[in-house]
Parts: structure tokens; sequence; C-alpha cells
């Protein structure tokens, strides 16, 4: 077994795991295991607002992973997050895992 492979069964064992990290949640209208980082994205946050002009009333960092997700967000795409409508400001994969 080869580290990628380690890697990409840690992303539902470990990361995204429903009992450990994760919780269930309504992305873009399919249910699936979902991490919200709160303390992220307020350092996300003081990064992109010095380069951003416009308010945001509402928004939120969360990880997902590739296979439940599909294709990687484009930026400016909208995204559902527990019948909520967002719009994609940045969204990243890394290693099995997206950070949108």
């Amino acid at each position: 077994m080869t580290f990628k492979d380690i890697v990409s069964e840690d992303v539902k064992q470990t990361f995204l795991n429903l009992e450990e990290f994760s919780d269930t949640h309504t992305v873009n209208g399919r249910e699936m295991p979902a991490q919200i980082d709160e303390n992220e994205q307020i350092e996300r946050e003081k990064r992109f607002n010095q380069n951003m002009d416009g308010i945001f009333v509402n928004q939120r960092l969360i990880y997902v992973a590739a296979s439940d997700f599909g294709p990687l967000p484009k930026q400016g795409s909208i995204l559902t997050f527990d019948k909520r409508t967002y719009v994609v400001a940045d969204a990243i994969s890394e290693d099995g895992v997206y950070s949108i």
C-alpha cells in the first residue's frame, strides 16, 4: 500500500468520519459528510478581504470528499449548503478533500 492509498482511505475513515469530525449536510441537493471550519475561515477572510470589495452577508468554509461532491466547483459558481445559497469564492482540491 502506498502513501497515496493511505491518504485516500483517511479521507472518509478519519478526516470526514461522521463519528469523529464531520456531520451530515446537504450540499447541492445531496447529503454527504462535511466539515465547517470557522477558525480557518476567519484566517482566510483576513487574507482575502485585503483585495476584495463588497459586503458578504454570510460565508462558510467547508470540507467535503471529492468523491462525494463531484468536479471541483469553479470560482463564482453557485453552491447550496443546507438550503442556503452561496457563491464559491475559492475551491481547492487537497488530496481527495475539497476546501470550498
